[in-house]
């Protein structure tokens, strides 16, 4: 049982892995929707400002601009028509969210590295003061200033621009021009649409800088740093029950409440995990709408699992409903209809396991693909997932092979579970088929499991019908082979028409008469044709009988004297 699990475990994490490198090579690479805005310049003309145009937004291009991480403006690009040099959506975008940036997170230009190395140049030099890399006026005194105005300001050529004016700056800072494209998306002026963006800037760059200044930092991590160590400690109870529930079901594997509950533990114990990641997501500025949605993955990933779980069960349905139908056919010989019907058990098992295994793959991916991070993967992400998907078909060509050889076993119809079969060396009954390896209980009763591109030959001794041939060595010193030939005739005529056996034989028993001799006497054939599995007590019970009758008449089976006679 356990290394069943194991085996259908490896196979589907197999499958799980390939499909997620395939998945991952067929995502299309998604434009960064990121920052930005532009200095760009928008046709002139007063016409085109007037209020209550609207335009199709199929015609633009679209792009979020995001403060602390969370979508403030929707800006666009007209698709169509000569842009010249006006940049699309995202690089506006880009541009805007890289302005607003500068008033609550900005960014010094020199690394630690290069900060400490010219430290030591300067002490070096003797001169302390002269320093490239200083830190943005911004940088120093938005922490006891975190006021903030943003004004809207008509240019000459009738173009829009919102201004931000800071108490460390002398100079308004520009934060973005209003195009063509943007007040024609909303459906107004670009005046208008100015003083409604000035309003949202204005109160979502107030609260940025404070929540980025140093007292709001560390009340922040603060109070993050108590409810991360109130979720570990939660999680660390709920292991330790964990893992005194799972000794408790290693004494006693009978109580599946036990079971059920050690599974529910280990969930939580995930769920608190993906917790204790996402707080720490949050404490970075910027980084609360990733924290929720990694918060969110395990309640997703549920109900994605739950769907994925109605559609196996819808396939399984009909996956039920086709096979009872075929195993139902009014056309299969009587014969057949035997065979029809274990072999419908037999592709019944594999299609549900096939169908649970493809329906796991699907949800896994799903919930992978919606990871934050992963549909927006880099090219070079990719063109590694390539090579590793490359290299991880070298690796496991024995499984593609085993699965492949799998395939042809179900639908060739080589053997069934039920079967007596000889594979490989090994002889055993069927017990299991899969789409990668096959389980033969032997006769005593050790379970082979033989790998489906193992092997090339299978001899099946209960496909359809069976057959045994019973071989008697008769002495030479016999009163006569004619003699025992008919007595042989007549016991295979009373098996025939036994009430017992007659029904498990499909053709009458076939006396083949004498097929080889030798010094140690003459050898007898018989030929018993019998339903699917019952050729060998058939056969036992006929030499039995044989052996019975020719001891009766006084003919004597060959014991090795005539070899001593010889000598």
């Amino acid at each position: 049982m356990a290394a069943s699990l194991l085996r259908r475990l490896r196979s589907l994490l197999l499958g799980v892995g390939a499909l997620l490198l395939a998945a991952l090579l067929a995502l299309p690479a998604r434009p960064a929707v990121s920052p930005a805005a532009l200095e760009g310049s928008t046709p002139a003309g007063a016409d085109r400002d007037a209020p209550g145009q609207r335009f199709s937004a199929g015609s633009y291009e679209q792009a979020k601009v995001r403060i602390l991480g969370i979508p403030a403006l929707t800006v666009a690009a007209p698709v169509v028509g000569d842009q010249g040099d006006a940049p699309d959506a995202s690089r506006r975008a880009q541009v805007i969210e890289g302005n607003l940036d500068l008033l609550y997170d900005p960014t010094a230009l020199c690394s630690d590295g290069e900060w400490i190395a010219e430290g030591i140049l300067l002490r070096v030099l003797g001169d302390r003061q002269d320093r490239a890399c200083v830190n943005s006026p911004l940088q120093e005194r938005r922490g006891s200033h975190p006021e903030v105005t943003v004004n809207r300001r008509r240019l000459p050529g009738g173009e829009v621009v919102l201004e931000a004016v800071v108490p460390e700056r002398s100079e308004p800072l520009s934060l973005l021009t209003v195009t063509y494209a943007d007040a024609a998306l909303n459906g107004t002026n670009a005046w208008d649409l100015a003083e409604r963006w000035r309003r949202r800037l204005e109160s979502r760059l107030l609260y940025a800088r404070k929540a980025t200044g140093p007292e709001a930092l560390v009340r922040r991590w603060r109070t993050l740093l108590l409810l991360e160590l109130l979720l570990l400690a939660l999680t660390a109870v709920s292991f330790c029950l964990w893992r005194r529930n799972r000794l408790r079901v290693s004494a006693d594997p009978s109580r599946q409440r036990w079971r059920l509950l050690g599974q529910l533990l280990l969930l939580l114990v995930l769920v608190e995990l993906t917790a204790v990641v996402a707080l720490a997501v949050m404490a970075v500025p910027g980084e609360v709408p990733l924290g929720l949605e990694l918060l969110f993955q395990p309640l997703l990933g549920g109900l994605k699992l739950l769907v994925f779980a109605a559609v196996a069960l819808i396939g399984r349905s009909l996956a039920n409903f086709l096979l009872n139908q075929w195993a139902d056919g009014a056309r299969a010989a009587v014969e057949e209809q035997a065979r029809r019907e274990q072999r419908h058990r037999n592709l019944v098992r594999v299609i549900h396991r096939l169908i649970d295994l493809t329906s796991l793959n699907l949800a896994v991916l799903w919930i992978l693909v919606d990871i934050p991070g992963v549909r927006e993967a880099s090219a070079s992400l990719l063109l590694a997932g390539g090579a590793l998907l490359g290299g991880l078909a070298l690796v496991f060509q024995g499984l593609l092979r085993d699965f492949a050889a799998g395939l042809a076993v179900l639908i060739e119809d080589r053997y069934a579970i039920g079967d007596w079969v000889e594979i490989g060396g090994l002889e055993g009954d069927v017990v299991d088929v899969g789409v990668l390896s096959t389980q033969l209980r032997c006769l005593d009763q050790r379970v082979a499991v033989i790998q489906n591109s193992a092997f090339d030959r299978v001899v099946n001794h209960t496909k359809l019908r069976s057959g045994k041939e019973v071989t008697l060595l008769l002495s030479h010193r016999g009163p006569g082979i004619d003699r025992a030939l008919a007595v042989v005739a007549e016991v295979l005529e009373a098996f025939r028409c036994d009430a017992t056996w007659a029904p498990r034989l499909l053709a009458p028993p076939l006396l083949r008469g004498v097929s080889a001799t030798g010094p140690l006497g003459i050898t007898v054939s018989v030929l018993l044709t019998t339903v699917a599995g019952e050729q060998w007590a058939a056969s036992r019970e006929l030499r039995r009988r044989l052996v019975a009758r020719l001891q009766q008449e006084g003919i004597p089976l060959a014991d090795g004297l005539e070899l001593a006679a010889l000598r």
